[in-house]
């Protein structure tokens, strides 16, 4: 299946801004965090389709995820 994975902000450094990926059946939002090697302990919020996701959220084709990681500042 094919789904569109986007990162935003720090998580794109060294990786990249949007990639059409081809992923097996039954993939998890969080095998993709892990196969990007993305921290867990510094994500923010998942988007899938424009709604907010769990890592456990299981992908369809035809998706677009959004990745984006915790902001700081005030």
């Amino acid at each position: 299946m094919l789904v569109k994975v986007k990162l935003f902000a720090t998580f794109r450094a060294g990786r990249f801004k949007a990639k059409d990926s081809i992923m097996d059946e039954g993939t998890t939002v969080g095998w993709v965090v892990d196969s990007l090697h993305l921290p867990r302990e510094e994500l923010g919020i998942i988007f899938l389709n424009g709604h907010a996701v769990t890592l456990e959220t299981v992908l369809n084709d035809g998706d677009t995820l959004s990745i984006f990681p915790m902001v700081g500042g005030g």
